[in-house]
């Protein structure tokens, strides 16, 4: 019994041994190893700056005094602002507009680009400019273009005898939205064609040789064979879109400054104007703490789409 007794805390060691080396080579294991060190990277330079945003909204503070806890007045006081809801509004049709635009002309693109056509190269890097230009400089290049006196759009309809007087793109409310929203769709499409173009590189042209073999129409392999199978990747790219679209910052305060009377004021524009031009950081943390819900739904619709299968079966 004593042998018996000595015998099993030795059986027990190669078991731990084992378990140990199991741990240490799991596929599972050696990526969550492989993550770690940009996972800290998000916590340090996201989590930690999202945190700091959500407690500078339920404070006073202000530029260069510290604040104390308010609880959800800010919220309240954004809640009775004008100014902040015309914001919403705005951010709401700029993203919409400007994303399904965006996804319109990108693959439209994306499918004529993945054609057999002469210079396709030179073509794509065409395509790309607008989109490896600095923010800044096509905000301004847009500005020049819409400015009431040097406008190269009045300049030209003025010599042609079209116009008599100068269009003012940036002092009318509407035609402003119209203005940075088609300024975005510029910048943005070269992103989605490109990378739906990718997508599209990895359709075996052998599925369109047998579905038109079988007798399909141009729409039919499109509806039934590019669509699904280019799903996965319109919805990771799309949420980019959204995402990058939605917190837009640098075109609009380069072109408009969130004028004319607040008529392009986004929300992140506002949160800028209202935390750091004015001094106000619990306002405008509260108003920039706002966009979280947005940006959130977004992620989750993506996911949740992602995450349902019937598409990959038919």
């Amino acid at each position: 019994m004593a042998d018996i007794a000595l015998a099993r805390p030795a059986a027990a060691a190669p078991e731990k041994a084992s378990a140990w080396s199991r741990f240490r080579t799991s596929r599972g294991w050696l990526g969550f190893w492989f993550m770690m060190p940009a996972a800290l990277i998000l916590l340090l330079f996201l989590a930690y700056p999202l945190a700091k945003g959500i407690w500078l909204s339920v404070t006073d503070t202000r530029i260069g005094r510290g604040g104390s806890f308010v609880g959800l007045e800010n919220y309240e006081w954004l809640s009775d602002d004008s100014v902040f809801w015309l914001s919403v509004f705005n951010t709401l049709l700029y993203t919409g507009i400007a994303s399904v635009a965006k996804f319109a002309i990108g693959l439209y693109l994306a499918l004529l680009l993945n054609k057999r056509l002469p210079f396709k190269a030179l073509i794509r890097s065409i395509v790309l400019i607008p989109f490896v230009v600095p923010t800044v400089l096509s905000a301004l290049a847009f500005w020049w273009i819409f400015d009431s006196q040097f406008s190269i759009i009045s300049w030209s309809l003025r010599h042609l005898g079209l116009l008599d007087r100068n269009i003012d793109f940036l002092g009318n409310p509407d035609m402003a939205r119209a203005c940075v929203i088609f300024a975005n769709i510029w910048r943005g499409v070269p992103f989605i064609a490109i990378t739906l173009l990718a997508g599209l590189q990895t359709v075996s042209p052998s599925l369109y040789e047998a579905a038109t073999i079988d007798g399909a129409t141009p729409w039919q392999n499109f509806r039934h064979i590019t669509l699904p199978l280019l799903t996965p990747i319109i919805a990771v790219v799309m949420t980019f879109s959204v995402l990058f679209t939605f917190t837009d910052f640098q075109l609009i305060w380069a072109m408009t400054r969130g004028g004319p009377v607040n008529a392009t004021h986004l929300m992140a524009t506002l949160s800028y104007q209202r935390g750091i031009l004015s001094g106000n950081l619990g306002e405008g943390a509260a108003i920039a703490t706002a966009m979280v819900p947005f940006l959130v739904l977004a992620i989750a619709i993506s996911w949740f789409g992602l995450q349902n299968r019937k598409w990959q079966t038919g």
